[in-house]
């Protein structure tokens, strides 16, 4: 049983701008349900478990993507770009990815023991061991979930993920509730990823056949390979990195920059982010036309940013009293790479982007040899950087985000036929008003550091929003009026988004 093509999947009088919007809004309101219930579960484990557990499943988490990435190969992400997928492109990914997930879930219960000896950490042995099943439970619905994508069913994934994610975190919490430690970190993800497995199925309508083609494999596995190239660059730097961490700074400290990452991810989450598992398939459907294809780069970009930066400003200049607040006092070591990372994520926002640019262009290669010139830069600084602890480390962060975004610019204007300096117009007229209501923000904090955290933080964010609109307004105002517009037809329950500039 096979779905009509995302071309063909809506009536004749919505566009692809209408159904990208639409997947941009629910995948938007899947991220800030998603998120903020996990903000609130992290908050309350942090008080139930120990530095030393988000450190053990912080150590696993660096081998078990490794594990995903295999099973799958980049075949999904083939499948949300490929012109035409047919079933037996559909089958003959899934027949490998639910015969590699099997082999590798199995394999990893076997080299549990072995991994765990490599890292010195007897701890992390059956940590491994219990984070099996989520190996096979990824690969059986990584295609339906990529044939979801491809039809922009960005609604049913939303409800998927908010039904998963909830009965993760009650998981969770009740099994840290019970004193079980680092196995309510575990649960939650089992239960996870079981109950996408099962819902992803259910809202797909799609079927396997028999069928296998060497030739479509051969051909999947060309494109593949670069996006895998990709992960593994990002899985062998993180590798890296927790090696380092741990090594010089020891578990805790690798607890304390996994807490900041998390707040981190999370706010990217609730911004940017929305936006990528969308691009790549509405850049595949109007790359064949240049002056499109970058004028709604360029259009996307714009307004990515003035949406976003305010966002991390208030982490980057809130996280003394946001982190504490979130996690308790015990996480203030925290707050420096918090800030850190907020920063460093302004300066990246455009890559979510780009990746979903390069891959929907069909151009992973390029993508692969840029990550992997930032992830050696990223672990040669973290290595040199380390000697000054997280401090250190957290400014590298920093270091490296300006050099690879200087690079992004290049790459990216080539592609899309434009200057460099075009393309950083965007973040260079937003960074004006990022650093204005950075100060507002600071100044703000100072004038009211004896109120309660809470009531500190709600001045901070209004005083940043208040200064980022106002410049905004004043040194883009073609944007503004667009973004005030975009917002207006949300209200009115028309729905308008960033992606609708990227199929215009």
């Amino acid at each position: 049983m096979t779905e009509p093509d995302v071309r063909d999947a809506a009536g004749p009088s919505e566009g692809l701008g209408d159904r990208a919007a639409s997947g941009v809004l629910w995948t938007v309101l899947q991220k800030w349900v998603v998120r903020i219930g996990g903000l609130v579960t992290v908050a309350i484990l942090a008080r139930l478990l120990a530095p030393e557990d988000f450190g053990v499943v912080a150590i696993a988490m660096t081998v078990i993507p490794l594990v995903y990435l295999l099973s799958d190969l980049g075949f999904s992400t083939y499948v949300v770009q490929v012109a035409d997928a047919s079933q037996r492109v559909l089958s003959t990914a899934f027949w490998y990815s639910a015969s590699a997930g099997l082999l590798l879930a199995g394999g990893l219960v076997l080299v549990a023991p072995t991994l765990g000896s490599a890292f010195s950490l007897p701890a992390v042995t059956p940590v491994f061991m219990g984070l099996a099943p989520a190996v096979l439970f990824v690969a059986l619905a990584a295609i339906p979930t990529a044939l979801l994508r491809r039809r922009l069913a960005f609604r049913a994934l939303a409800v998927q993920s908010f039904v998963a994610g909830a009965l993760g975190q009650v998981t969770a919490v009740v099994v840290a509730l019970l004193g079980w430690g680092v196995w309510a970190l575990v649960l939650q993800l089992l239960v996870n990823q079981g109950v996408v497995l099962v819902l992803v199925w259910a809202a797909a309508r799609w079927r396997p056949s028999a069928q296998f083609s060497r030739a479509q494999f051969a051909t999947m596995l060309r494109f593949g390979t670069n996006v895998v190239g990709v992960e593994l660059v990002a899985l062998a730097r993180l590798w890296a990195e927790t090696a380092i961490v741990v090594s010089t700074l020891g578990v805790a400290a690798l607890g304390f920059l996994n807490i900041a990452q998390r707040l981190i991810q999370a706010t990217q989450d609730l911004s940017a982010a929305a936006i990528t598992p969308v691009s790549t398939v509405v850049f595949s459907q109007i790359r064949s036309t240049t002056d499109r294809l970058r004028s709604g780069y360029l259009r996307a970009l714009r307004l990515s940013y003035i949406v976003v930066m305010p966002v991390m400003v208030v982490v980057a200049v809130g996280a003394p009293h946001l982190v504490p607040l979130l996690f308790g006092d015990q996480w203030d070591a925290s707050i420096v790479p918090a800030q850190a990372l907020a920063v460093a994520g302004i300066m990246t926002l455009g890559a979510m982007l780009d990746n979903g640019l390069f891959y929907g262009v069909g151009r992973p290669g390029r993508w692969l040899v840029y990550a992997l010139g930032v992830d050696v830069l990223t672990v040669a600084t973290t290595a040199f950087a380390s000697r000054y602890g997280l401090v250190g480390i957290s400014v590298g962060f920093v270091a490296v985000a300006f050099v690879a975004t200087l690079v992004r610019w290049v790459l990216v204007g080539r592609l899309v036929d434009a200057s460099p300096w075009r393309v950083a117009t965007p973040f260079a007229l937003t960074a004006v008003a990022g650093v204005v209501s950075a100060a507002g923000g600071v100044a703000a904090m100072l004038l009211f550091a004896d109120l309660p955290s809470i009531a500190v933080l709600a001045i901070v964010g209004t005083v940043v929003l208040a200064l980022h609109v106002a410049v905004v307004r004043l040194v883009q105002p073609a944007p503004f009026r667009e973004v005030v517009a975009l917002l207006g037809r949300r209200l009115r329950r028309r729905p308008g988004s960033l992606a609708e500039g990227v199929a215009a």
